[in-house]
């Protein structure tokens, strides 16, 4: 009989997975997919983006469980790893621009239920976190990446200064640059 992997801590999960028990990386997944695609979106600005990113991300995951630290948080061990993946795809993104091969792609309202709200309402809303998540993503790594882990994730500035490996004091200063910075480009 299995146990019930939902009530195994992460560390337990990482050391099944690495004995080759693919429901526990499975339930790592489920636990901490929705916490990485909202940093990760937040960060690129671009849904199906944030959602092939938060794929790299556990590929990236899984290929180094085995050195997991089982006594460290994998929450902070895993946005580690997603702002390292949204590093790489601004890298990536830039040199696309550079040599004009970079096409921007329109978001597409998606309207499905008449139960929504209407349609004038849903447009000014989704025009407005549109505008607010591209907002973001143009801030500065340095400024985006602590707003995002402690405005929008809900990680204390302690965790976000742990995960990004500078001082608390830093965090605070670039937060609240990055809203200085948003007020700028939104005003």
């Amino acid at each position: 009989m299995k146990p019930d992997l939902s009530l195994l801590s992460d560390g337990d999960l990482a050391g099944r997975s690495v004995a080759g028990d693919d429901d526990a990386f499975a339930e790592i997944m489920r636990r901490h997919r929705q916490r990485l695609y909202r940093l990760i979106r937040a960060s690129v600005a671009d849904a199906d983006e944030a959602l092939d990113l938060v794929q790299e991300t556990f590929i990236s995951a899984h290929a180094a469980l085995e050195r997991f630290d089982r006594d460290r948080p994998m929450a902070a061990w895993l946005a580690r790893i997603a702002i390292n993946k949204c590093r790489d795809w601004g890298r990536r993104r830039a040199v696309r621009r550079l040599f004009g091969l970079h096409t921007p792609v329109e978001d597409i309202a998606d309207i499905h239920a008449d139960d929504r709200p209407l349609q004038d309402t849903e447009v000014a809303d989704r025009a407005e976190l549109t505008r607010l998540s591209r907002a973001i993503a143009a801030l500065p790594a340095s400024q985006r990446e602590p707003l995002v882990l402690c405005s929008i994730d809900g990680l204390s500035q302690a965790e976000a200064a742990g995960i990004l490996s500078i001082s608390e004091k830093a965090v605070e200063t670039r937060i609240r640059r990055a809203r200085i910075r948003l007020a700028e480009l939104l005003g």
